[in-house]
């Protein structure tokens, strides 16, 4: 993996089968091109590096579609839900050293850069950071996490249990990105 720049390693989760859409989503397209590496720009673009994807279902095709700059790391229990994605995620991200992980989806094809920036902004190196994308009063993606709730945020994700309830608890600032897109996870045609 490369180095980082400022500290900030980008996420994509990427490991699901995609049962209600029907495929795994990491293999999804739309007219504007694959989903994957769509979200894995978003974040490089936002000044994540390196940009992780988590891989599970079809992680071998899905790898041929990242972007050179990104990373695959598959979840090989990523069929117990996302929480399992989250933590092989967040345990990389502790052993590049990150300061913040920005984390995205990639079923958000509708995810507008805008929404990306305005979290990514509040990346100031306090590694204290906790922070998500909201649509109104819904919650969304991208989360910027800390490194300093790295290891408390592990503890607690596994199975389908992801982030939400640390969140919740910590009391993650929200970052308003009405109408661009970051609650808008696909799960159907």
């Amino acid at each position: 993996m490369s180095s980082m720049a400022n500290g900030l390693v980008g996420v994509v989760l990427a490991a699901g089968a995609g049962s209600r859409f029907g495929a795994p989503k990491a293999l999804a397209r739309d007219d504007a091109g694959a989903w994957l590496p769509r979200a894995c720009g978003l974040l490089a673009d936002a000044g994540c590096e390196p940009v992780l994807a988590i891989l599970g279902a079809e992680a071998e095709e899905a790898r041929h579609l990242l972007p050179r700059a990104a990373h695959a790391l598959v979840a090989h229990r990523w069929n117990e839900g996302i929480g399992e994605s989250l933590h092989v995620a967040l345990t990389a991200a502790q052993s590049v050293h990150a300061q913040a992980v920005l984390v995205t989806l990639v079923d958000l094809p509708a995810l507008a850069p805008e929404a990306v920036a305005r979290v990514a902004a509040r990346w100031t190196g306090d590694t204290g950071v906790l922070a998500r994308a909201v649509d109104g009063d819904t919650p969304g993606h991208p989360v910027l996490i800390g490194a300093t709730h790295l290891r408390g945020l592990l503890a607690t994700v596994g199975g389908t249990r992801g982030a939400a309830h640390y969140l919740e608890a910590h009391h993650a600032e929200p970052v308003d990105c009405a109408g661009l897109g970051v609650a808008a996870d696909v799960d159907t045609r």
